[in-house]
């Protein structure tokens, strides 16, 4: 880890801090918060009123406070979702990689179909199916996303699995199962520390897509997504009430992606600027 920030450009350590902050800001919600973010009061409507730092929203609820939990949901719903893709892509990569043969070209086969659908479509397919709700968004993001984690893993098995300590391991008689588990899984570590960094912009991304079109959780809870759904009737009068969701779902993305070509570049030198 030392050798890793160490080795961080200052556009690295720039997007480093500004997830640190969003993660700080999401476990700290209860306190940074100004006020309760599911209360409502039609008095408030749209209103500026004093304790309420960034004004209210057409429902009278807090701005601020709905922005400082909507992160809280982002990182919950992205984390989860990137987390499922990831060990569903990873057990079908290693194996397929590892394996080679039939085995192989089936489980490719099935990670094709799966990426001949455009993502956004077909995890709107899911929700509508499903319904809305956390669970429903994490699931949703999850099958849209392994598939595309695996047949980059499966690349990185297909080189490691002719590698010289792979086939000493086997000469002397280790099992398939702890050859992949102390060999082939620590190596692919680098790469999976990559994609499942700059996946979790993605995740944030049709998380907030899914809100917007009403497919994510309840409209009720604070996403960042959902507040630029429920505030597009009203940008004439309060245009603010968009921007400041979206400013924030823009940050976390790009603060993502830039610490994920960081630890690209850094984990793997050869293929700095080759992207």
């Amino acid at each position: 880890m030392k050798t890793l920030l160490r080795n961080l450009t200052l556009a690295g350590w720039l997007s480093f801090i500004g997830i640190a902050l969003v993660l700080l800001v999401a476990i700290f919600a209860p306190l940074l918060a100004a006020n309760d973010p599911m209360e409502t009061d039609p008095l408030r409507r749209l209103s500026r009123e004093e304790g309420f730092p960034l004004g209210c929203d057409q429902l009278g609820q807090c701005v601020y406070s709905r922005l400082i939990y909507g992160a809280r949901l982002s990182l919950i719903i992205g984390f989860s979702a990137r987390l499922s893709s990831l060990l569903i892509g990873l057990a079908i990569g290693l194996a397929a990689g590892y394996a080679g043969g039939w085995l192989d070209w089936f489980l490719m086969r099935i990670v094709d179909m799966f990426l001949a659908f455009p993502s956004l479509l077909l995890a709107i397919a899911v929700s509508m199916v499903m319904g809305s709700g956390i669970k429903t968004v994490i699931f949703a993001l999850a099958i849209v996303g392994w598939a595309e984690m695996a047949r980059i893993i499966r690349s990185a098995a297909l080189e490691l699995r002719s590698a010289e300590y792979v086939l000493a391991a086997r000469t002397l008689g280790a099992s398939h199962l702890r050859i992949v588990l102390t060999h082939i899984l620590p190596n692919c570590l680098p790469l999976i520390t990559v994609i499942f960094t700059m996946g979790m912009a993605t995740a944030v991304l049709s998380e907030a897509s899914l809100s917007f079109l009403g497919l994510g959780v309840d409209p009720s809870l604070p996403t960042w997504g959902g507040m630029v759904a429920s505030a597009k009737d009203y940008m004439l009068r309060r245009p603010e009430l968009v921007v400041y969701p979206g400013l924030c779902i823009a940050f976390l993305v790009i603060v993502f992606n830039i610490f994920g070509d960081e630890l690209r570049d850094i984990l793997d030198p050869s293929r700095k600027g080759n992207w």
